[in-house]
């Protein structure tokens, strides 16, 4: 036998999961007063998902997000998807001006920014994006390049312990936004 193949076989290697290493139960107790922004997210939400497409006209559909905390504490990750996971069918048609989702967000706080670090990948849509997220007033803003051109603001306002409200801008230039989702995020 290897060394390699032994030292996967310890009883540290056996009695720990993938799922235990990621989840955590709690933020990071030297890093709890930073962590503080988006703890509001951790747990199960319902999502009524609005689109609006290039000409005006809007699209509604159902999604919901999963958040919890990770990396022992360290950062908060989601997965947010449009269909809900109950509806998700072979053939689902894709809801326009956003497609349906299954992505996860990274979310972690950057000492060295004083802000957050947001890391979105969705490989059931083929969209990858970086923004930075910080506090203004009560709402937080996340900004960033978009992958596909221009800029990209995605907004959490109205946070109460079980509603938000969360829009999705682009711009071309940083300057002249258009909302392109709007949505209403209900704790379950």
């Amino acid at each position: 036998m290897t060394t390699a193949r032994r030292a996967r076989q310890t009883p540290e290697a056996v009695d720990h999961s993938f799922a235990d290493a990621l989840h955590s139960a709690a933020p990071d107790i030297a890093r709890k007063s930073k962590l503080a922004l988006y703890a509001f997210l951790v747990g199960r939400w319902e999502l009524d998902v609005e689109t609006i497409a290039e000409d005006g006209t809007t699209h509604s559909g159902r999604g919901e997000i999963y958040a919890g905390w990770v990396l022992r504490g360290r950062a908060i990750q989601d997965v947010w998807m449009i269909p809900r996971l109950a509806d998700r069918k072979p053939g689902a048609a894709h809801l326009p001006g956003a497609g349906n989702w299954y992505g996860t967000t990274l979310r972690f706080y950057d000492p060295t920014l004083d802000a957050w670090r947001i890391l979105w990948s969705d490989p059931a849509t083929n969209f990858f994006s970086q923004q930075v997220g910080r506090a203004k007033g009560r709402d937080i803003v996340q900004e960033g390049a978009d992958p596909r051109g221009g800029f990209m603001r995605w907004t959490f306002t109205d946070i109460e312990p079980e509603s938000f409200h969360w829009t999705a801008e682009h711009s071309a230039d940083s300057t002249d936004w258009k909302k392109v989702v709007d949505i209403r995020a209900r704790r379950v």
